[in-house]
């Protein structure tokens, strides 16, 4: 593996009436930043500059054509269009919702054809991005149905980890679509990733329960036991370290997730509302599953502070983090594969 690689990260500019912008300029004013990697920011020129003059900041572009031209030790601007949209900070527009699929898509195509090794996703508003070409919930569902795997929301800050048995679906088809074949294929999204990507030889995965206290035993609920505990006492027998379902209410208040390498929760606010609380701002959200890297920031447009300076872009930073890390620690895994295949079947020589 080469250690000293540095890595072509793509950034999306996501919308940029949000805190997008600002995080990514603040990010890449610190310039030891680009020690790590190679950024290539899927945007414009124009638009850019336009944000630099509100904001000060006194950064230089490499402005390019494709990220094949991109340059180490520069902050590179693939230019995705030529008009400049009009910035509002703060509020809702579907054209700049546009513009933020339009970098979405570009970055996207690139990953998939090797340009770039990883992608960081800034921030959009799902509401300003939807039209007939584009018609997802939001980048985990897009990015399922452009890349192969099976893709799962996991929230990452350290040594927390929380996955989604469902994210964003209404609550009311929450219990409904939680099936036994939805559960083996988180546990086994979460159980590789766990393994691959963050190099736990015998993952510790915990399941919460859907309803209040886990039922009850069958009082506030059937689901716990009629699909939840019959496919995790399966999964145990095949060997996988597996447990739960526990109740949701006082598992991280009594600290529970410590000893466990990741939480799978029922649904998306089971999931985000504890991991917020413990790590907002600092978290990031990671596309497992799929056979290409994606990390975003843990928050969203924040419109309410957008265009002030003050946004923090502490879970930015840490989002470029995790996708080099995870990139490292996977490429070292498939090393790993190949070597061993190698030693059982060694080329006969005469």
């Amino acid at each position: 593996m080469q250690e000293n690689k540095k890595l072509k990260i793509g950034i999306t500019i996501g919308d940029m009436n949000g805190v997008g912008p600002e995080i990514i300029l603040k990010t890449f004013a610190d310039k030891r930043m680009l020690e790590f990697c190679t950024p290539i920011i899927y945007s414009s020129a124009k638009s850019i500059e336009v944000i630099k003059k509100h904001f000060k900041y006194n950064i230089d572009f490499n402005s390019i054509k494709s990220s094949a031209q991109a340059e180490k030790n520069q902050v590179n601007i693939v230019n995705c269009w030529n008009e400049t949209p009009q910035i509002n900070f703060g509020t809702k527009d579907k054209n700049i919702g546009k513009h933020a699929v339009i970098s979405l898509k570009a970055a996207t195509s690139d990953l998939k054809e090797d340009q770039i090794d990883a992608i960081v996703t800034s921030p959009i508003n799902k509401a300003c991005v939807q039209s007939d070409e584009f018609n997802f919930p939001g980048h985990t569902d897009y990015l399922d149905s452009e890349i192969k795997g099976s893709a799962l929301m996991l929230m990452v800050s350290g040594n927390l980890r929380i996955g989604l048995l469902t994210d964003h679906i209404p609550i009311s088809k929450i219990a409904e679509s939680i099936t036994k074949e939805v559960i083996e294929n988180k546990i086994n999204t979460i159980h590789k990733t766990l393994v691959e990507d963050f190099k736990i030889s015998k993952p510790k995965i915990a399941i919460l329960g859907i309803n209040p206290h886990s039922g009850d035993d069958g009082v506030i609920g059937s689901e716990e036991k009629t699909v939840l505990s019959p496919t995790i006492q399966q999964m145990r027998e095949n060997n996988m370290l597996v447990f739960g379902p526990y109740s949701a209410d006082s598992f991280f208040g009594s600290g529970q997730q410590e000893s466990f390498d990741a939480v799978i929760a029922a649904y998306h606010d089971q999931g985000l509302i504890p991991f917020k609380t413990l790590s907002f701002g600092q978290g990031v959200n990671y596309t497992a599953g799929l056979e290409k890297i994606r990390t975003s920031p843990d928050h969203g447009t924040a419109y309410s502070i957008a265009g002030k300076g003050i946004a923090d872009e502490t879970s930015f930073k840490e989002a470029i983090f995790l996708a080099i890390l995870i990139y490292r620690n996977r490429t070292e895994h498939q090393e790993l594969i190949k070597g061993a295949i190698k030693e059982e079947n060694p080329t006969k020589t005469k």
